[in-house]
Protein backbone atom coordinates (compact mmCIF):
# COMPACT_ATOMS: atom_id res chain seq x y z
CA UNK A 1 0.00 0.00 0.00
CA UNK A 2 1.24 3.48 -0.91
CA UNK A 3 0.02 6.54 0.96
CA UNK A 4 0.10 10.23 0.01
CA UNK A 5 -0.95 13.19 2.14
CA UNK A 6 -1.40 16.68 0.67
CA UNK A 7 -1.55 19.57 3.17
CA UNK A 8 -2.86 22.83 1.63
CA UNK A 9 -1.77 24.94 4.60
CA UNK A 10 -4.45 27.30 5.92
CA UNK A 11 -6.73 26.64 2.94
CA UNK A 12 -9.93 26.25 4.99
CA UNK A 13 -11.89 29.49 5.26
CA UNK A 14 -15.30 31.14 5.51
CA UNK A 15 -17.53 32.45 2.68
CA UNK A 16 -16.05 35.59 1.11
CA UNK A 17 -18.09 38.52 -0.24
CA UNK A 18 -15.44 39.04 -2.93
CA UNK A 19 -16.01 35.43 -4.07
CA UNK A 20 -19.78 35.76 -4.33
CA UNK A 21 -20.36 34.28 -0.88
CA UNK A 22 -18.25 31.19 -1.57
CA UNK A 23 -15.26 29.89 0.34
CA UNK A 24 -11.95 29.77 -1.58
CA UNK A 25 -12.36 25.97 -1.89
CA UNK A 26 -15.82 26.46 -3.40
CA UNK A 27 -14.68 29.24 -5.72
CA UNK A 28 -11.61 27.38 -6.97
CA UNK A 29 -11.71 25.14 -10.05
CA UNK A 30 -10.63 21.78 -8.62
CA UNK A 31 -11.63 19.00 -11.03
CA UNK A 32 -9.10 16.53 -9.61
CA UNK A 33 -10.23 16.96 -6.01
CA UNK A 34 -13.89 16.85 -7.01
CA UNK A 35 -13.36 13.60 -8.92
CA UNK A 36 -11.62 12.09 -5.91
CA UNK A 37 -14.43 13.32 -3.63
CA UNK A 38 -16.96 11.38 -5.70
CA UNK A 39 -14.88 8.23 -5.26
CA UNK A 40 -14.05 8.64 -1.58
CA UNK A 41 -14.98 10.14 1.75
CA UNK A 42 -15.34 13.81 2.69
CA UNK A 43 -15.73 14.97 6.27
CA UNK A 44 -14.56 17.29 9.02
CA UNK A 45 -11.79 17.18 11.59
CA UNK A 46 -10.14 19.59 14.03
CA UNK A 47 -6.40 19.58 14.60
CA UNK A 48 -6.11 22.32 17.26
CA UNK A 49 -7.15 21.63 20.88
CA UNK A 50 -8.68 24.60 22.67
CA UNK A 51 -5.78 24.87 25.10
CA UNK A 52 -3.08 25.21 22.40
CA UNK A 53 -2.20 27.99 19.93
CA UNK A 54 -3.97 27.74 16.54
CA UNK A 55 -0.92 27.45 14.34
CA UNK A 56 0.71 24.97 12.00
CA UNK A 57 3.06 23.83 14.76
CA UNK A 58 0.13 22.25 16.59
CA UNK A 59 -2.10 21.43 13.62
CA UNK A 60 0.55 19.72 11.47
CA UNK A 61 1.76 17.68 14.44
CA UNK A 62 -1.83 16.46 14.74
CA UNK A 63 -2.10 15.82 11.01
CA UNK A 64 1.02 13.64 11.23
CA UNK A 65 -0.74 11.49 13.81
CA UNK A 66 0.69 12.85 17.06
CA UNK A 67 -1.52 14.07 19.89
CA UNK A 68 -0.33 17.67 20.41
CA UNK A 69 -1.57 17.61 24.00
CA UNK A 70 1.01 14.90 24.66
CA UNK A 71 3.89 16.02 22.43
CA UNK A 72 3.76 19.78 21.79
CA UNK A 73 6.29 21.95 23.68
CA UNK A 74 6.49 25.01 21.43
CA UNK A 75 7.12 26.02 17.84
CA UNK A 76 10.75 27.11 17.99
CA UNK A 77 12.09 23.71 19.12
CA UNK A 78 10.56 22.15 16.00
CA UNK A 79 12.35 24.68 13.80
CA UNK A 80 15.57 24.05 15.70
CA UNK A 81 15.22 20.35 14.85
CA UNK A 82 14.85 21.31 11.17
CA UNK A 83 18.28 22.95 11.32
CA UNK A 84 19.83 19.95 13.05
CA UNK A 85 20.16 21.87 16.31
CA UNK A 86 20.08 19.60 19.35
CA UNK A 87 18.52 21.10 22.45
CA UNK A 88 19.65 19.88 25.85
CA UNK A 89 17.28 19.47 28.80
CA UNK A 90 18.06 22.99 30.06
CA UNK A 91 18.02 24.72 26.65
CA UNK A 92 15.32 26.92 25.17
CA UNK A 93 14.47 27.91 21.60
CA UNK A 94 12.60 31.08 20.65
CA UNK A 95 11.27 31.86 17.16
CA UNK A 96 12.70 35.14 15.91
CA UNK A 97 11.00 36.96 13.04
CA UNK A 98 12.57 39.95 11.33
CA UNK A 99 9.60 42.31 11.02
CA UNK A 100 8.62 45.80 9.90
CA UNK A 101 6.89 47.88 12.56
CA UNK A 102 5.73 51.40 11.71
CA UNK A 103 4.34 54.23 13.81
CA UNK A 104 0.55 54.49 13.73
CA UNK A 105 -2.05 56.81 15.20
CA UNK A 106 -2.59 54.39 18.10
CA UNK A 107 1.07 53.48 18.50
CA UNK A 108 3.41 51.04 16.73
CA UNK A 109 1.72 48.79 14.14
CA UNK A 110 2.86 45.49 12.60
CA UNK A 111 3.24 46.44 8.95
CA UNK A 112 4.91 43.24 7.73
CA UNK A 113 5.74 40.09 9.69
CA UNK A 114 8.28 39.12 6.98
CA UNK A 115 10.13 42.46 6.70
CA UNK A 116 9.32 42.47 3.01
CA UNK A 117 10.48 38.86 2.69
CA UNK A 118 14.01 39.84 3.63
CA UNK A 119 16.53 37.51 1.98
CA UNK A 120 18.48 34.89 3.92
CA UNK A 121 21.80 36.65 3.24
CA UNK A 122 20.35 39.92 4.52
CA UNK A 123 18.99 38.17 7.59
CA UNK A 124 22.42 36.71 8.39
CA UNK A 125 23.95 40.21 8.39
CA UNK A 126 21.10 41.73 10.40
CA UNK A 127 21.23 39.03 13.06
CA UNK A 128 24.99 39.40 13.37
CA UNK A 129 24.33 43.03 14.28
CA UNK A 130 21.62 41.95 16.70
CA UNK A 131 24.08 39.55 18.36
CA UNK A 132 26.58 42.36 18.84
CA UNK A 133 23.84 44.57 20.24
CA UNK A 134 22.70 41.85 22.60
CA UNK A 135 26.22 41.43 23.98
CA UNK A 136 26.67 45.20 24.39
CA UNK A 137 23.29 46.04 25.91
CA UNK A 138 22.82 42.93 28.05
CA UNK A 139 26.35 42.09 29.29
CA UNK A 140 25.04 40.24 32.36
CA UNK A 141 22.82 37.93 30.31
CA UNK A 142 24.73 34.91 29.00
CA UNK A 143 23.98 31.90 26.86
CA UNK A 144 21.86 33.65 24.21
CA UNK A 145 22.56 33.28 20.49
CA UNK A 146 20.70 34.42 17.38
CA UNK A 147 20.63 31.61 14.82
CA UNK A 148 19.79 32.51 11.20
CA UNK A 149 17.29 30.31 9.38
CA UNK A 150 15.60 31.10 6.07
CA UNK A 151 14.56 34.64 5.18
CA UNK A 152 12.59 36.22 8.04
CA UNK A 153 12.26 32.89 9.90
CA UNK A 154 15.06 32.67 12.47
CA UNK A 155 15.78 31.54 16.04
CA UNK A 156 17.09 32.85 19.33
CA UNK A 157 18.62 30.04 21.41
CA UNK A 158 19.47 29.88 25.10
CA UNK A 159 21.93 27.27 26.33
CA UNK A 160 21.09 26.71 29.98
CA UNK A 161 22.77 25.13 32.97
CA UNK A 162 21.09 22.81 35.44
CA UNK A 163 22.60 24.69 38.38
CA UNK A 164 21.01 27.98 37.34
CA UNK A 165 17.39 29.08 37.32
CA UNK A 166 15.73 28.81 33.91
CA UNK A 167 15.51 32.24 32.20
CA UNK A 168 12.08 31.43 30.75
CA UNK A 169 9.06 29.60 32.11
CA UNK A 170 6.40 27.20 30.89
CA UNK A 171 3.84 29.97 31.52
CA UNK A 172 5.49 32.24 28.93
CA UNK A 173 3.13 33.25 26.13
CA UNK A 174 3.97 35.31 23.05
CA UNK A 175 1.89 36.42 20.06
CA UNK A 176 2.87 35.29 16.54
CA UNK A 177 3.56 38.38 14.41
CA UNK A 178 1.43 37.05 11.54
CA UNK A 179 -1.55 37.39 13.88
CA UNK A 180 -0.83 41.12 14.22
CA UNK A 181 -0.82 42.25 10.59
CA UNK A 182 -1.90 45.91 10.39
CA UNK A 183 -2.66 45.88 14.12
CA UNK A 184 -1.12 47.74 17.09
CA UNK A 185 1.56 45.71 18.87
CA UNK A 186 1.70 47.53 22.22
CA UNK A 187 -0.50 44.98 24.00
CA UNK A 188 1.00 41.94 22.31
CA UNK A 189 4.44 41.66 23.85
CA UNK A 190 5.34 38.44 25.71
CA UNK A 191 3.72 37.62 29.04
CA UNK A 192 4.90 35.27 31.79
CA UNK A 193 8.21 34.17 33.28
CA UNK A 194 11.05 35.68 31.26
CA UNK A 195 8.81 38.02 29.29
CA UNK A 196 10.56 41.18 30.50
CA UNK A 197 13.88 40.10 29.00
CA UNK A 198 12.32 39.10 25.67
CA UNK A 199 10.39 42.38 25.50
CA UNK A 200 13.53 44.39 26.22
CA UNK A 201 15.42 42.53 23.48
CA UNK A 202 12.60 43.23 21.02
CA UNK A 203 12.54 46.91 21.92
CA UNK A 204 16.34 47.34 21.84
CA UNK A 205 16.55 45.59 18.47
CA UNK A 206 15.17 48.77 16.86
CA UNK A 207 18.43 50.57 17.69
CA UNK A 208 20.58 47.61 16.58
CA UNK A 209 18.97 47.48 13.13
CA UNK A 210 17.97 51.10 12.44
CA UNK A 211 21.04 52.26 10.51
CA UNK A 212 22.25 48.89 9.30
CA UNK A 213 23.61 48.90 5.71
CA UNK A 214 21.10 46.19 4.75
CA UNK A 215 18.21 48.40 5.82
CA UNK A 216 19.67 51.46 4.13
CA UNK A 217 19.92 49.51 0.87
CA UNK A 218 16.40 48.13 1.20
CA UNK A 219 14.92 51.58 1.82
CA UNK A 220 16.84 53.03 -1.12
CA UNK A 221 15.42 50.24 -3.31
CA UNK A 222 11.86 50.95 -2.15
CA UNK A 223 11.67 47.80 0.02
CA UNK A 224 10.59 47.47 3.63
CA UNK A 225 13.36 47.47 6.23
CA UNK A 226 13.68 44.97 9.07
CA UNK A 227 13.00 47.34 11.97
CA UNK A 228 12.81 44.83 14.85
CA UNK A 229 13.17 41.23 15.89
CA UNK A 230 9.90 39.72 17.13
CA UNK A 231 10.21 36.84 19.61
CA UNK A 232 7.58 34.10 20.06
CA UNK A 233 7.03 30.31 19.81
CA UNK A 234 9.09 29.59 22.94
CA UNK A 235 9.74 26.03 24.05
CA UNK A 236 12.03 23.18 25.04
CA UNK A 237 12.90 20.05 23.09
CA UNK A 238 9.98 17.63 22.52
CA UNK A 239 10.34 13.86 22.56
CA UNK A 240 8.28 12.39 19.71
CA UNK A 241 7.86 8.65 19.25
CA UNK A 242 9.28 7.59 15.86
CA UNK A 243 6.55 7.31 13.24
CA UNK A 244 7.81 3.89 12.14
CA UNK A 245 7.39 2.64 15.70
CA UNK A 246 3.99 4.25 16.16
CA UNK A 247 2.46 3.34 12.78
CA UNK A 248 4.74 0.72 11.29
CA UNK A 249 5.70 2.49 8.02
CA UNK A 250 8.26 5.00 6.77
CA UNK A 251 7.50 8.55 5.67
CA UNK A 252 8.92 11.37 3.53
CA UNK A 253 8.15 15.08 3.93
CA UNK A 254 8.21 17.51 1.00
CA UNK A 255 8.04 21.11 2.25
CA UNK A 256 9.84 24.45 2.06
CA UNK A 257 9.02 25.38 5.67
CA UNK A 258 11.38 24.71 8.59
CA UNK A 259 8.52 23.91 10.94
CA UNK A 260 7.48 20.92 8.81
CA UNK A 261 11.11 19.91 8.29
CA UNK A 262 11.50 19.84 12.07
CA UNK A 263 8.38 17.77 12.62
CA UNK A 264 9.58 15.33 9.97
CA UNK A 265 13.00 15.08 11.58
CA UNK A 266 11.57 14.40 15.03
CA UNK A 267 9.20 11.78 13.58
CA UNK A 268 12.07 10.04 11.79
CA UNK A 269 10.81 10.88 8.29
CA UNK A 270 13.08 11.52 5.33
CA UNK A 271 13.14 15.18 4.32
CA UNK A 272 13.16 15.77 0.57
CA UNK A 273 14.27 19.20 -0.64
CA UNK A 274 12.76 20.29 -3.96
CA UNK A 275 14.36 22.93 -6.18
CA UNK A 276 11.90 25.76 -6.70
CA UNK A 277 9.91 25.10 -3.52
CA UNK A 278 9.85 28.45 -1.72
CA UNK A 279 7.20 28.26 0.99
CA UNK A 280 5.49 31.21 -0.68
CA UNK A 281 3.08 32.05 -3.50
CA UNK A 282 5.79 31.59 -6.14
CA UNK A 283 6.54 28.00 -5.14
CA UNK A 284 7.02 25.43 -7.92
CA UNK A 285 3.87 23.33 -7.48
CA UNK A 286 4.66 21.02 -10.40
CA UNK A 287 8.13 20.28 -9.04
CA UNK A 288 6.58 19.19 -5.75
CA UNK A 289 4.17 16.91 -7.59
CA UNK A 290 6.96 15.33 -9.62
CA UNK A 291 9.11 14.85 -6.53
CA UNK A 292 6.27 13.10 -4.69
CA UNK A 293 5.70 10.71 -7.59
CA UNK A 294 9.41 9.85 -7.78
CA UNK A 295 9.62 9.33 -4.01
CA UNK A 296 6.80 6.79 -4.06
CA UNK A 297 9.17 4.29 -5.65
CA UNK A 298 10.87 3.87 -2.27
CA UNK A 299 8.73 5.45 0.46
CA UNK A 300 5.61 3.99 2.06
CA UNK A 301 4.11 7.43 2.71
CA UNK A 302 4.81 10.80 1.09
CA UNK A 303 3.48 14.05 2.53
CA UNK A 304 3.39 17.19 0.37
CA UNK A 305 3.00 20.41 2.35
CA UNK A 306 2.14 23.64 0.48
CA UNK A 307 2.33 26.94 2.35
CA UNK A 308 0.88 29.16 -0.39
CA UNK A 309 -2.83 29.25 0.68
CA UNK A 310 -1.77 30.31 4.16
CA UNK A 311 0.46 33.07 2.79
CA UNK A 312 -2.39 34.38 0.64
CA UNK A 313 -4.64 34.47 3.70
CA UNK A 314 -2.08 36.46 5.69
CA UNK A 315 -2.16 39.00 2.88
CA UNK A 316 -5.97 39.05 2.90
CA UNK A 317 -5.95 38.16 -0.80
CA UNK A 318 -8.90 35.94 -1.75
CA UNK A 319 -7.96 35.76 -5.44
CA UNK A 320 -4.44 34.55 -4.65
CA UNK A 321 -5.82 31.96 -2.24
CA UNK A 322 -8.14 30.61 -4.93
CA UNK A 323 -5.24 30.51 -7.37
CA UNK A 324 -3.06 28.60 -4.90
CA UNK A 325 -5.77 25.98 -4.37
CA UNK A 326 -6.21 25.61 -8.14
CA UNK A 327 -2.45 25.18 -8.60
CA UNK A 328 -2.39 22.47 -5.92
CA UNK A 329 -5.25 20.68 -7.65
CA UNK A 330 -3.79 20.84 -11.16
CA UNK A 331 -0.09 20.36 -10.49
CA UNK A 332 0.05 18.24 -7.35
CA UNK A 333 -3.20 16.37 -6.73
CA UNK A 334 -4.03 15.50 -10.37
CA UNK A 335 -0.64 13.99 -11.33
CA UNK A 336 -0.24 12.19 -8.02
CA UNK A 337 -3.73 10.69 -8.25
CA UNK A 338 -3.07 9.54 -11.82
CA UNK A 339 0.20 7.91 -10.77
CA UNK A 340 -1.31 6.22 -7.72
CA UNK A 341 -3.93 4.63 -9.97
CA UNK A 342 -1.11 2.73 -11.71
CA UNK A 343 0.38 1.31 -8.52
CA UNK A 344 -2.38 -0.93 -7.20
CA UNK A 345 -3.31 -0.50 -3.55
CA UNK A 346 -3.04 3.12 -2.45
CA UNK A 347 -4.68 5.85 -0.40
CA UNK A 348 -4.68 9.64 -0.73
CA UNK A 349 -5.56 12.17 1.98
CA UNK A 350 -6.07 15.89 1.40
CA UNK A 351 -6.52 18.02 4.50
CA UNK A 352 -5.65 21.57 5.59
CA UNK A 353 -4.00 21.89 8.97
CA UNK A 354 -6.16 24.76 10.26
CA UNK A 355 -8.33 27.57 8.91
CA UNK A 356 -6.62 30.86 8.09
CA UNK A 357 -9.33 33.41 7.57
CA UNK A 358 -8.85 36.04 4.89
CA UNK A 359 -11.02 38.42 6.90
CA UNK A 360 -8.66 38.38 9.90
CA UNK A 361 -5.39 37.40 8.12
CA UNK A 362 -4.70 35.07 11.04
CA UNK A 363 -4.66 31.38 11.92
CA UNK A 364 -7.67 29.98 13.72
CA UNK A 365 -8.71 26.79 15.42
CA UNK A 366 -11.79 25.04 14.13
CA UNK A 367 -12.96 22.38 11.73
CA UNK A 368 -11.28 21.75 8.39
CA UNK A 369 -12.50 19.51 5.54
CA UNK A 370 -10.68 16.28 4.75
CA UNK A 371 -10.86 14.14 1.63
CA UNK A 372 -9.81 10.49 1.88
CA UNK A 373 -9.87 8.15 -1.10
CA UNK A 374 -8.32 4.95 -2.38
CA UNK A 375 -8.25 1.24 -1.58
CA UNK A 376 -10.87 0.24 0.97
CA UNK A 377 -12.34 3.75 1.31
CA UNK A 378 -16.08 3.66 0.51
CA UNK A 379 -17.61 6.32 -1.72
CA UNK A 380 -19.64 8.77 0.33
CA UNK A 381 -21.68 10.33 -2.44
CA UNK A 382 -20.16 13.82 -2.41
CA UNK A 383 -19.52 15.46 -5.78
CA UNK A 384 -17.18 18.22 -4.59
CA UNK A 385 -14.61 18.86 -1.87
CA UNK A 386 -15.12 21.95 0.27
CA UNK A 387 -16.09 23.07 3.77
CA UNK A 388 -19.84 23.13 3.12
CA UNK A 389 -19.98 19.64 1.60
CA UNK A 390 -17.77 18.28 4.39
CA UNK A 391 -20.07 19.73 7.05
CA UNK A 392 -23.17 18.34 5.32
CA UNK A 393 -21.66 14.85 5.10
CA UNK A 394 -22.17 14.22 8.81
CA UNK A 395 -18.73 12.57 9.04
CA UNK A 396 -16.27 13.78 11.64
CA UNK A 397 -13.02 12.33 12.95
CA UNK A 398 -11.95 13.94 16.21
CA UNK A 399 -9.57 14.68 17.74
CA UNK A 400 -7.69 15.39 14.55
CA UNK A 401 -4.61 13.31 15.33
CA UNK A 402 -6.74 10.17 15.00
CA UNK A 403 -7.24 10.93 11.30
CA UNK A 404 -3.85 9.36 10.57
CA UNK A 405 -4.85 6.03 12.06
CA UNK A 406 -8.07 6.05 10.03
CA UNK A 407 -6.14 6.91 6.89
CA UNK A 408 -3.57 4.16 7.38
CA UNK A 409 -6.25 1.65 8.38
CA UNK A 410 -4.36 0.72 11.53
CA UNK A 411 -5.26 0.34 15.17
CA UNK A 412 -1.99 1.91 16.27
CA UNK A 413 -3.44 5.38 16.83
Amino acid sequence: MKYVIVIPDGAADAPQPSLGGKTPFQAARTPAMDTLAARGMVGLTNHVPESLPPGSEVACMSLMGYDPLAYFTGRAPLEAAAQGIRLGPDDWAVRCNLVTIRDGDAGPVMEDFTAGHVSTDEAVDLLAAAQRGLAADFPAVGGWEFKPGVSYRNLLLHRGRSDLAAPLGSDLRATPPHDLMDKPVADSFPRGTGSRLLTEIMERSATWLADHPVNRQRIAAGMRPATHVWLWGVGRAPAMEPFATKYGISGTMITAVDLLRGLASLAGWRRLEVTGATGYLDTDYAAKGRAAIAELSSADLVCVHVEAPDEASHQGDAAEKVRAIEEIDAKIVAPIAAHLATLGDHRLLICPDHPTFISTKTHSRGHVPFLMTGSGIPAGGQSTYDEVVAAASGRAIEPGWKLMGEFLGTNRA
